[in-house]
């Protein structure tokens, strides 16, 4: 049986921010909006001890590449949504298995 494992990183900065609880106020809004829309893992993976930076990564699993790349770009204009100009970059990978 063939699945792939696609993630979504997320570069973001929360320019407004003037301590890690309002930064971490943004992240939980957009961890919780993935996690319940698009049934996604998600995690911080990079910038946690800054005020304004931070990288979050998204994982999902599914039949098909085109599955998981529907999921994840589904997500992707979803966190275009949420964050607005505060996101920065993003990479959607896409592994066959």
């Amino acid at each position: 049986m063939e699945y792939c494992v696609g993630t979504l990183t997320l570069r973001i900065r929360v320019e407004h921010s003037r301590s890690l609880k309002d930064k971490r106020r943004v992240l939980r809004s957009l961890r919780d909006r993935l996690r319940r829309r698009h049934n996604l893992a998600v995690a911080e993976v990079g910038g946690q001890n800054s005020w304004r930076s931070s990288v979050v990564a998204s994982a999902t699993v599914a039949g098909s590449a085109a599955g998981a790349r529907r999921v994840l770009e589904a997500a992707h204009d979803e966190a275009v949504r949420v964050l607005g100009r505060d996101l920065i970059d993003a990479d959607l990978d896409i592994l066959a298995l």
